[in-house]
C-alpha cells in the first residue's frame, strides 16, 4: 500500500508539473511580450511625434518662407515709390507689425534707415556688416542672421537710386506668433502638445499649457529660426504614453488573473485527483474489509456447522454452546450485509424511512440484545440508563436500532483493556439524547470531523489493526439528519469516545 501511495504522489507530482512548468514559461513569455510590446508602442509612439514635429516645422518654415517673399516684394515696391524714402519705409513699417526694425545699409556698411539704429540691435548688424560678403552683394539673395536673442533676415535689394542697398528686419516675436506660429500649429490635431521654444528654452507658443506636461523630444527648425525648436509634450495624466503604460497594466492584470486561474485550477485538479486517488484508496480497502469480514463468520459458521454434522460433539451442553456461536455468527453476518445494503440504497439515494411516533427503551434494549454474548464473553460492564418516562420519538425504529448497533460495535471494538460502556437516553429541551460511551482508546481532535466521512478509518496504529469498514459512523450520520436530527462526539485519546445521537422530540 505505501508503495501504490508513492507511486499515485509520484503521479500526482508529475501531472502538477506538467501543468506548472507551461503555466510558468506562458507567463514568462507573457511577460516579455507584454515588455517588448511596450518598448515598441513607446518607440512607433516616439517616431509619430517625431514625424507630426518635423511636419509642423515644415510647415511653419513654408508658411514663414511665403510671408518672407510677400513682405521683400511689397519692401522693393517701397524702395522703388516716388517721394521720401523714410516715409516710404514708415509707412511700410506701419502696415506690417511682423517686422520690429528695418535697416537698410548701403554697400559702404553705412545706415540709409532709420536716422539712427536702436542699441539693442547693435550686436546683430555688426555681425551681420561683417558677414556679408562681396560675393553676397554680386549674387544677392537672403541671409539669416542671429546675435543675442534676435533673428534678423537680410537681402539684397534694388534702392531708389538704382544701386544694391542691403535691406535687414528683425520679427516682432508677439506678432510671428499670433500670426504665423498660431495659424499653423494649431490646424494639425494631435493627441499631444506642440510649442515652439527659442534658443534659451522658452516657450515661444504653445497649444495649451505646459504645465505639468512632460517634454518627449524636439525637431530644430531648418533654413528658418534656425536656433529656435518645435517641442512635444505630453499632456498630464492623460498623455499616449500614459495610455500605453495603462494598457500594459491592463493586459498584465488581465494575464496575472488567467494565471491565478491557471494556478487556482491546478491546484484544484492536484486536490481532486489526490482525493479521488484517495477515495479509489478507501474503496478497496473498504472491500478488503467487508471480504474479510464476511469471510470470518462464514468461516467459523462453517467450521461449527460441520463439526455438528459430523456428530464429533455428543455432549448437549457444548453442542447448545455451538449452536449459538452459529445463531451469533449469523447475526453479525445479517448486520455486516445489512449497512453494506443501506450504505448502497444511501449512495443511490434509494434509502427511505417510515418514520412514526416510537417508544425508545425498546429500540436500545432490542440493539443491545444482539450484542449479549460478545459483551459477556469479552467481560464487559454494561451501564444501561434509559428512564421509563422518556417520550415517544418520530424515528423509524430499524433505522434508528441499526445507528445504535453501529456505535455499540465501534464502543466494542476500539475498548482497550477498560472494557466499559455506558448507554443513556434522556430528554433535552426539545431533543432526545441516545448516547454510547465507552472508555477505550479514543479520537484524536484534528480526525473527529472526518470520521463520520464515507470509508475513513482513524489513521492510527491502536485502530487500523482492528476491522471495519469506514462505513458505519457515515451510516448513522446520514440516519441521524434523516431524522432531522445530528450526531455528536466527545472524545480524547486514551480516554473513550461517547457518541450522542440527537433526535427531535416532536
Amino acid at each position: 500500500m505505501t508503495r501504490a501511495s508513492d507511486i499515485r504522489a509520484r503521479l500526482s507530482l508529475m501531472a502538477l508539473l506538467a501543468i506548472a512548468v507551461p503555466a510558468a514559461i506562458v507567463a514568462v513569455l507573457g511577460w516579455v511580450s507584454l515588455r517588448h510590446w511596450q518598448a515598441s508602442a513607446e518607440l512607433l509612439f516616439r517616431e509619430q511625434a517625431r514625424d507630426m514635429a518635423a511636419m509642423a516645422v515644415d510647415k511653419i518654415e513654408m508658411t514663414l518662407r511665403e510671408t518672407e517673399n510677400d513682405l521683400i516684394a511689397e519692401l522693393e515696391s517701397a524702395l522703388e515709390a516716388p517721394g521720401s524714402l523714410a516715409t516710404a519705409l514708415d509707412a511700410f513699417l506701419a502696415a506690417h507689425p511682423l517686422i520690429r526694425r528695418l535697416y537698410l545699409f548701403d554697400r559702404r556698411g553705412e545706415l540709409l534707415y532709420p536716422a539712427t539704429r536702436d542699441g539693442a540691435d547693435a550686436a546683430i548688424f555688426a555681425s551681420l556688416l561683417a558677414e556679408v560678403s562681396q560675393g553676397f552683394w554680386e549674387r544677392g539673395g537672403r541671409r539669416e542672421l542671429t546675435g543675442g536673442d534676435q533673428i534678423a533676415l537680410a537681402a539684397i535689394l534694388r534702392g531708389p537710386d538704382g544701386h544694391a542697398v542691403l535691406a535687414a528686419f528683425t520679427w516682432n516675436v508677439e506678432v510671428l506668433s499670433e500670426a504665423i506660429l498660431s495659424r499653423t500649429v494649431r490646424t494639425l490635431e494631435a493627441p499631444t502638445i506642440l510649442a515652439v521654444l527659442d534658443a534659451r528654452d522658452r516657450p515661444i507658443f504653445s497649444k495649451e499649457s505646459l504645465d505639468g506636461a512632460d517634454r518627449i523630444l524636439s525637431v530644430p527648425f531648418r533654413e528658418r529660426l534656425a536656433t529656435w525648436r518645435l517641442a512635444v509634450y505630453q499632456p498630464p495624466g492623460d498623455s499616449p504614453r500614459l495610455a500605453v503604460r495603462r494598457q500594459v497594466m491592463l493586459f498584465m492584470g488581465a494575464f496575472g488573473v488567467l494565471l491565478a486561474v491557471i494556478a487556482a485550477g491546478t491546484v484544484l485538479t492536484w486536490r481532486l485527483t489526490r482525493r479521488e486517488a484517495e477515495m479509489a484508496q478507501l474503496k478497496s480497502d473498504f472491500v478488503a474489509n467487508v471480504s474479510h469480514d464476511l469471510k470470518t463468520p462464514l468461516s467459523v459458521i462453517r467450521m461449527f456447522g460441520e463439526t455438528l454434522e459430523m456428530g464429533r460433539v455428543t455432549d448437549e451442553a457444548r453442542r447448545q454452546e455451538y449452536y449459538a456461536v452459529i445463531a451469533r455468527e449469523s447475526e453479525r453476518l445479517s448486520r455486516l450485509i445489512e449497512n453494506v445494503l443501506d450504505f448502497a440504497r444511501i449512495e443511490g439515494g434509494r434509502r427511505t424511512y417510515a418514520i412514526v411516533p416510537t417508544a425508545v427503551e425498546p429500540v436500545i434494549r432490542d440493539a443491545l440484545a444482539a450484542f449479549g454474548h460478545p459483551l459477556a464473553s469479552q467481560g464487559f460492564k454494561l451501564d444501561v440508563r434509559v428512564p421509563p418516562d422518556l417520550p415517544e420519538v418520530p424515528m423509524d425504529g430499524e433505522a434508528i436500532g441499526q445507528a445504535l448497533s453501529n456505535l455499540i460495535d465501534n464502543a466494542i471494538k476500539y475498548s482497550a483493556e477498560r472494557k466499559s460502556i455506558v448507554v443513556e437516553a434522556r430528554v433535552a429541551g426539545l431533543e432526545v439524547a441516545i448516547s454510547v460511551a465507552d472508555s477505550g482508546v479514543g479520537i484524536p481532535r484534528d480526525e473527529q470531523g472526518r470520521i463520520f466521512e464515507k470509508f475513513y478509518r482513524v489513521g492510527r496504529s491502536e485502530t487500523q489493526g482492528r476491522r471495519g469498514r469506514g462505513v458505519g459512523l457515515a451510516l448513522v450520520r446520514h440516519i441521524a439528519e434523516a431524522h432531522r436530527g445530528r450526531i455528536a462526539v466527545e472524545s480524547a485519546p486514551g480516554e473513550g469516545s461517547r457518541f450522542t445521537l440527537w433526535l427531535p422530540a416532536r
